[in-house]
């Protein structure tokens, strides 16, 4: 389990280099979340600023290195930052070319997403989830592909007829059926081979 403190001392810097101080680790092999950036009053009298650092994993440092030396070679302003997720890792992917990392929805985020897990559990005794996003897509995603699977099927509802939507990856997918499972008029499934399988949304027997 990852080892976190709390450190407190006049600046932020200070508190960083004191907390580095007695866990024995660099910046690099630490999480730094800033509780209190400290504040001076009357003759500079004030609350102390205080943060707390975490550890960092093998999975969190393996998933770091793997990603930000990848963006190096492409030639990409982009920085890989990891943190455990209860037994998932989490990886935020910021800078100035996330854009591109998307790709057409999403495919290049989930190539990244799919290499990242292989390198992280890797001879790993146990296997991690892997969760890669940037730019929070893949929330945004969630939410137009819910908005899409409930105004078509309200269509299907009305028309009768079938509707054959684009192909999805797994994930996607999941998403359409979940939205509607519970349904009182269109049910789903899934047809065709990867990577070229469709949600088909129709409507119940019956109604």
């Amino acid at each position: 389990m990852s080892k976190s403190i709390e450190s407190k001392a006049k600046t932020v810097d200070e508190a960083i280099f004191a907390g580095l101080e007695e866990l024995g680790l660099g910046i690099d092999q630490v999480d730094v979340e800033i509780l209190s950036e400290g504040s001076k009053g009357f003759l500079g009298i004030g609350r102390s600023a205080l943060v707390r650092l975490t550890e960092k994993t093998a999975q969190d440092n393996r998933a770091e290195e793997f990603l930000n030396g990848l963006f190096s070679k492409m030639g990409i302003s982009a920085v890989a930052s990891a943190q455990p997720e209860g037994e998932a890792l989490s990886v935020e992917v910021s800078g100035d070319s996330t854009g591109v990392l998307i790709g057409r929805r999403g495919e290049t985020l989930d190539a990244l997403q799919y290499l990242t897990s292989l390198v992280v559990n890797k001879d790993a005794k146990d296997y991690t989830r892997i969760f890669v996003d940037t730019e929070n897509y893949r929330k945004k995603r969630e939410e137009t592909l819910v908005s899409l699977a409930n105004r078509i099927a309200s269509k299907v509802a009305k028309s009768g007829k079938r509707v054959v939507l684009e192909p999805m990856n797994p994930y996607e997918r999941r998403i359409l059926h979940a939205t509607l499972h519970d349904h009182p008029d269109v049910c789903t499934t899934s047809e065709g081979e990867e990577p070229y399988r469709r949600v088909i949304i129709k409507r119940k027997k019956g109604v």
